[in-house]
């Protein structure tokens, strides 16, 4: 049966109160408002539903058998708009991320513990993909925004730019080529190369770079991780790339040095991705906005 929603949310008020007059203050409308809005409801469902009193109104028995329902569903959209509420003010709710494990580590590590600390009461899930299984993920839906590198060709999504890193070449100081002087790209065959797994954007990136001197990359070996590279090449089995901000720690430490690579690497981006035309929460946008934002 097709009742006006309205309808009832006027006979669930008159019912608590027991009055037309009050039911009409706390709905902010006339009395007769009341008056004519429950008669419309009576004749829809063909029975009476109040009696008047000297005192007020009381529901008939056929009034307080529907009030039963009509209670229950008020109550749960009240239910419902303090969940809002609290979801808004990030009393409550999650948030789904998607990542690489170098992203997570060495980008979005820092900004999650800043978050949690503020919103305690928000549940962080956090998937690791790579970044083309971010896009993936983003797509079907089951991560709310992906933090990935850059570039990214995806009509689907809108992106964010956010913080630069800077490719270098990173070798075992006891193994350290040219006595520190500057090394060639063409003379990267020469020596082993330890390069990510095949199909990632990094890896992509570093071979359009290298394309794009007349030089192709063959690697010797291909590793899953960048702390999995890092560790291969301090314990001497070859020159590997890697995001100078991701091993400032053992650059400085001296368990790898950077070799000065002729051209250089040019500069990547990581970048923050999000479904078009798909709103995001309250608390999704208060992670977003303590990201980075890119700089020219």
């Amino acid at each position: 049966m097709d009742t006006n929603t309205e309808w009832y949310r006027v006979f669930y008020r008159t019912a608590v109160c027991g009055s037309l007059s009050k039911a009409a203050e706390a709905l902010h409308i006339t009395q007769p408002a009341i008056s004519h809005t429950i008669k419309q409801l009576e004749r829809q469902l063909g029975t009476p539903l109040f009696f008047r009193t000297p005192k007020g109104v009381l529901l008939t028995h056929e009034g307080e058998a529907l009030f039963a329902y009509v209670e229950q569903a008020f109550q749960m959209m009240e239910a419902g708009e303090k969940k809002l509420a609290e979801m808004r003010d990030l009393e409550s709710g999650e948030i789904h991320i998607g990542a690489s494990d170098t992203l997570c580590k060495h980008y979005l590590l820092p900004y999650l513990r800043k978050y949690r600390e503020a919103y305690p009461k928000v549940r962080i899930h956090v998937t690791n993909r790579t970044t083309d299984e971010t896009l993936g993920l983003l797509r079907i839906g089951q991560i709310d925004f992906g933090i990935v590198n850059l570039p990214v060709d995806d009509g689907k999504v809108d992106i964010r730019e956010s913080l630069v890193f800077h490719e270098c070449l990173i070798g075992a100081p006891s193994s350290f080529p040219n006595n520190g002087s500057s090394l060639s790209l063409s003379e990267l065959h020469n020596y082993p190369l330890i390069l990510l797994e095949p199909g990632g954007s990094i890896r992509r990136f570093l071979e359009r770079y290298a394309s794009s001197h007349g030089v192709a990359l063959t690697p010797e070996l291909e590793l899953g991780s960048i702390d999995l590279i890092v560790q291969f090449v301090s314990s001497g089995f070859g020159l590997a790339f890697a995001a100078r901000e991701f091993v400032e720690e053992e650059l400085a430490s001296g368990l790898v040095a950077e070799i000065p690579l002729l051209p250089p690497p040019p500069p990547r981006r990581i970048g923050i991705v999000t479904l078009k035309g798909t709103p995001l929460s309250a608390a999704s946008k208060r992670f977003i906005a303590l990201l980075p934002a890119g700089t020219k």
